[in-house]
């Protein structure tokens, strides 16, 4: 499990855990969506097994996702334990973290990876900062600036999405199950 915590530490900085209901302007090379729960229509209730990878290390862990008009829930947990909890209702994220969770493991760009995943592209490109550009053709979204490529997310099928953050140098794998309340 420390191994899974280092590499997703080693994929994002440290960022401050209260996000304005914006796009921050991107510190590290990729901007941090921070949309309102309500911009995702019909909202999203999916178990997910996501995988990192990050150089040379790869590790899996399970999540719970939950977007309903209010609030955007999150859990990832491993080896059951939860490692991190967010809950997100448009203008505060609070994060729950397993105790010796790297401070450097932030709960905004996890919610902006999902943001930049399932979100409708109109809302993402709505808060994008000036100059920067998300396309959308067929089953890929494209997410550049003036120096080129930042990220690209590819459904790969109707449960599989996959997400390269090319600046930030990780990759993450979004295998869904659809939860029936």
């Amino acid at each position: 499990m420390l191994r899974l915590i280092a590499a997703i530490a080693a994929a994002s900085l440290a960022l401050a855990a209260c996000t304005p209901n914006a796009t921050r302007p991107p510190a590290d090379g990729a901007p941090l969506f921070a949309l309102a729960p309500s911009t995702l229509l019909g909202g999203l209730v999916e178990q997910q097994r996501l995988s990192f990878e990050h150089g040379d290390r790869r590790d899996t862990v399970d999540a719970m996702v939950q977007a309903d008009a209010d609030t955007v829930r999150l859990v990832i947990h491993t080896q059951g334990q939860v490692a991190l909890r967010l809950d997100w209702d448009g203008e505060r994220l609070a994060q729950k973290r397993m105790p010796g969770l790297p401070a450097s493991l932030d709960g905004a760009r996890v919610l902006s990876d999902l943001q930049l995943v399932f979100w409708p592209v109109d809302a993402l490109r709505a808060q994008l900062p000036a100059g920067w550009t998300l396309d959308e053709q067929g089953e890929r979204r494209t997410l550049k600036d003036a120096k080129g490529i930042v990220a690209r997310v590819e459904r790969e099928d109707a449960d599989t999405r996959l997400l390269d953050q090319v600046r930030l140098r990780y990759r993450l794998r979004i295998d869904s199950v659809p939860v029936t309340p």
